[in-house]
């Protein structure tokens, strides 16, 4: 696969984050610095977003994927059975009206299966394509809506829905949650409110399937981003719809 080059979407977004992506990848695969879980406890994947944001990429295997969440959803490996499930996830957590709806979203939602040994989460690198299922824009609302619209400028009214905002845990928005098939996709996500004290207050994550990164990076000059629309709201900010914190490393390295 050949990489994709995002740097006049980027530029027009004013994104100074890391782009964030989910390799399914050998556990050998030399990501520059890697970083794991702890090894015992309940730990979020997204304790590292700091780590993400600097430049380090989180290993995930069977063996240790920090939460049991991660675990069923990302690994196929549940850690309880289905009722303990229902249980924890509509009494425990609250997240739906009773064990009947509860039960009916478990047996829909489908668990990822590794092609490989490891999952990796870290910076974007396109060195490493071949192992990419999904890449994710940690946003603010600005970033959020100029995404959205660029989900759907190659998109007819017969495709499929371009954009979702399913229910789910913040690592299944990563990746579970897509369907299956080669359609571009885009799922808003970070709607997980357990996982969200691990991030900056003003920020969603807008994630995408591959085939739906080929279509944010064909955006050019004729599109909308190049016209007064998104300039005006540029403006209206102040010149920009994102204040770097510092350069990013993506567009150094290339």
């Amino acid at each position: 696969m050949a990489p994709h080059h995002p740097e006049f979407l980027l530029e027009k977004l004013n994104f100074s984050k890391q782009l964030i992506a989910v390799y399914d990848a050998p556990a050998s695969t030399p990501f520059y610095n890697i970083v794991t879980l702890k090894p015992t406890g309940h730990v979020c994947l997204f304790t590292h977003y700091k780590n993400w944001m600097n430049g380090k990429t989180l290993k995930l295997t069977d063996e240790n994927f920090g939460c049991g969440g991660c675990g069923k959803w990302l690994f196929s490996k549940p850690g309880r059975d289905r009722q303990s499930y229902i249980e924890f996830l509509a009494d425990d957590e609250g997240l739906k009206a009773n064990h009947e709806l509860m039960g009916q979203w478990f047996d829909n939602s489908r668990s990822y299966r590794t092609k490989h040994d490891s999952i990796f989460v870290g910076p974007y690198n396109p060195t490493f394509m071949e192992y990419i299922k999904t890449v994710t824009f940690f946003v603010n609302p600005d970033q959020l809506s100029t995404l959205i619209i660029g989900a759907h400028y190659f998109a007819s009214p017969s495709d499929p829905k371009p954009v979702s905002a399913p229910f789910g845990s913040g690592c299944m928005e990563l990746l579970p949650l897509f369907d299956p098939g080669d359609h571009p996709q885009a799922i808003i996500g970070t709607t997980d409110v357990a996982m969200r004290k691990y991030i900056p207050a003003d920020v969603l994550a807008f994630t995408v399937n591959m085939p739906m990164y080929e279509n944010l990076c064909s955006l050019d000059e004729t599109s909308f981003l190049n016209k007064p629309f998104l300039e005006g709201l540029k403006k209206s900010r102040g010149g920009k719809i994102e204040k770097a914190e510092k350069r990013n490393i993506f567009l150094q390295s290339i």
